[in-house]
């Protein structure tokens, strides 16, 4: 049975690309559109090259039932945020109960919550002199990252390492593991 996903992203779309790439050949996924809050986001070019339906929503849709009537046509299996900045309004967690996930930058607890996104995270860790970063895939709950942890995968700090340099560790992790944690909810 083809397993419908639905992608949430703001930015330019690195984890959806490696999503996308790694699940090309499984007939059991589809991805039948992405969500973006953001017009000018790279990931809008993305679904366009591999023939995937864009959402562009704004805030108000967002926060509003027609949003979850939207959604329920798709029927999806699973809601992936792969950066995607805004929180997850209480009645889509309620409605897809343990069907979302989300990827972080860091080993929560630590450098979670609001705010704590991108390069604010990587920037922090450093400025705190960390041995270790690493990623947390995780369930979405009410709160910003603080749902049930499925994965986390560590890398080391060397001395030498840069916000940019970390960034970029963490991110080679993210495009590894993420596609991975959803196979398993997904079971293809």
């Amino acid at each position: 049975m083809v397993k419908n996903v639905i992608l949430f992203a703001s930015g330019n779309g690195s984890n959806v690309a490696a999503i996308l790439s790694h699940c090309k050949n499984i007939s059991d996924i589809h991805f039948p559109v992405i969500v973006t809050n953001n017009p000018k986001a790279g990931v809008i070019q993305l679904a366009k090259e591999n023939g995937i339906d864009v959402l562009l929503i704004n805030k108000a849709i967002f926060d509003s039932a027609v949003f979850l009537d939207t959604l329920e046509r798709y029927q999806p299996s699973l809601l992936v945020l792969a950066g995607f900045l805004w929180r997850v309004p209480a009645y889509l967690i309620e409605a897809f109960p343990k069907q979302i996930i989300n990827i972080h930058p860091a080993l929560l607890p630590k450098y979670g919550g609001k705010g704590m996104y991108g390069h604010h995270v990587h920037e922090a860790v450093i400025a705190n002199a960390e041995k270790q970063s690493g990623i947390t895939i995780h369930m979405v709950n009410k709160e910003y990252d603080e749902g049930t942890i499925l994965l986390q995968k560590k890398v080391d700090i060397t001395p030498t390492d840069t916000a940019q340099t970390l960034a970029s560790k963490v991110l080679a992790l993210e495009h590894e593991w993420y596609v991975q944690v959803i196979r398993n909810l997904l079971q293809v």
